[in-house]
């Protein structure tokens, strides 16, 4: 009796054991979503060509970047489409060299901010009848002579930059840079409430053809929508990128890496090596958030659309029967 008790109980362990390693083993190829829509996009883009071509099924997990990061480290989550690793650097460089997680090559070049105007102040746009009100602006150097054309409706002897919200440290940076320029005798900067509220006061100017100087960052639909033209600045230098300095140069660029769990990566090496081949540039990033945003689309059908207008492009990343399993699978989509 003992002996059969015992031998039931091995066998109800050996049975659990399966059961769990059955489970593990079934789980889902785990994406983290972060906070911005581009990620997003990215992601289902990925797991489209990964349940359409590779047969296996996805899932995605919310989080912001750090618990992101750790959860692909603990092995919760197996990659993200967009690691910005140097706003994490000190965490990166750790988990890459205890070889917890691995970069699997860049997703975009190097997502630029800085400050713009619309193209058209510049170029003009003779389709809507506006002339070029600032043939030689290039660069932040150029703007006290254009002052004027950007006045502050609350400060009239000073133009207007149209920055972050506060509360962002690229706010403050900004407002650094404007007394580290010199511009501060022609310049004052005036904080968004929030995000929306910046790209919709940008949005606002562009389609009335007014003037506007505005900071903003790329890939965004706001771009996408929008000609717009990034000022020059001195080129990055770490010794002036500080208080003291008042950040008196470019900002520095910023990589965004598609970044795994180390073990997944090493598990599953025809997924790795579609994620290596995976690339994009802003301007496709630009077009796919435009779309998103003047559509009402979702995350979802962002990523349809991006994988029907650019087929050229995703179908260099994977072999030719996994792209033509994708393309047989866009036939049914709307």
């Amino acid at each position: 009796m003992i002996l059969r008790t015992k031998t039931a109980i091995i066998l109800a362990v050996f049975c659990l054991f399966t059961i769990f390693a059955g489970a593990a083993a079934a789980r889902p190829v785990t994406l983290v979503d972060f906070s911005w829509d581009s990620v997003q996009v990215h992601n289902r883009i990925a797991a489209y060509i990964i349940e359409k071509g590779y047969g296996k099924q996805t899932d995605f997990i919310f989080a912001e970047s750090l618990p992101g990061f750790m959860g692909m480290e603990r092995g919760d989550a197996d990659f993200s489409m967009e690691g910005w690793v140097d706003n994490l650097l000190d965490y990166w460089e750790k988990v890459t060299k205890n070889g917890k997680m691995v970069s699997l090559g860049t997703n975009f070049p190097d997502a630029p901010q800085g400050w713009y105007v619309p193209t058209y102040m510049i170029k003009g746009d003779e389709a809507r009848g506006i002339r070029a009100v600032a043939p030689d602006l290039k660069s932040v150097a150029d703007l006290p002579k254009y002052w004027e054309l950007f006045k502050d409706p609350e400060n009239p002897k000073k133009g207007r930059l149209l920055n972050g919200p506060a509360g962002w440290k690229v706010t403050s940076i900004n407002e650094m840079k404007i007394k580290g320029y010199g511009l501060d005798k022609h310049y004052s900067a005036f904080s968004a409430g929030s995000e929306t509220a910046l790209s919709t006061a940008i949005k606002r100017a562009y389609d009335r053809g007014e003037p506007v100087l505005a900071y903003y960052w790329e890939p965004t639909w706001v771009m996408g929508l929008l000609d717009m033209t990034k000022l020059e600045e001195p080129p990055y230098d770490e010794k002036l990128w500080n208080d003291e300095n008042l950040y008196a140069c470019a900002i520095p660029s910023v990589r965004v890496l598609v970044v795994a769990n180390t073990k997944f990566a090493e598990a599953n090496p025809d997924i790795a090596a579609f994620l290596k081949n995976y690339s994009t540039t802003l301007e496709q990033n630009n077009k796919v958030l435009g779309f998103m945003f003047e559509e009402k689309a979702d995350t979802q059908k962002a990523a349809v659309w991006f994988l029907k207008n650019f087929g050229d492009v995703w179908k260099s990343w994977v072999p030719a029967d996994v792209a033509e399993k994708v393309s047989a699978a866009l036939k049914g989509e709307k």
